[in-house]
């Protein structure tokens, strides 16, 4: 999804691993399953949210892949879910392994305080 430039109050991790059908697609027919049956349903379906990959399969043998959610808030990111589970990304061309949904430094927010962090902003 392209970056709206809005403030996404909820994240969310899709962890997933790539089931035998997709991988017995080439790389061509990937990219085309994707763009026919899984992105036209997000975007018909969803607002308010940005996504993002990230390949992991070089590192776990138990998620290959981590498809990460910005929402404005959960009721976005539950049309996420719901469009996707209409799509064959959900147990045909990977199986759901987690997702785990946060708010970023939601802890801090809460008591009015700051966390502190390894990275200078």
């Amino acid at each position: 999804m392209p970056d709206t430039g809005f403030d996404a109050t909820v994240t969310a991790f899709i962890l997933v691993k790539t089931t035998r059908e997709w991988l017995e697609l080439t790389v061509a027919e990937r990219v085309a399953a994707f763009e026919d049956n899984v992105v036209p349903t997000i975007r018909e379906k969803v607002t308010d949210v940005r996504s993002r990959f990230y390949d992991t399969e070089f590192y776990s043998a138990r998620v290959t892949d981590v498809w990460v959610w910005e929402a404005r808030d959960h009721d976005a990111f539950q049309l996420v879910v719901e469009a996707l589970r209409e799509t064959p990304f959900w147990d045909r061309y990977f199986d759901v392994v987690d997702i785990l949904v946060g708010v970023e430094n939601g802890y801090a927010k809460h008591y009015g305080t700051t966390t502190p962090t390894t990275i200078d902003a």
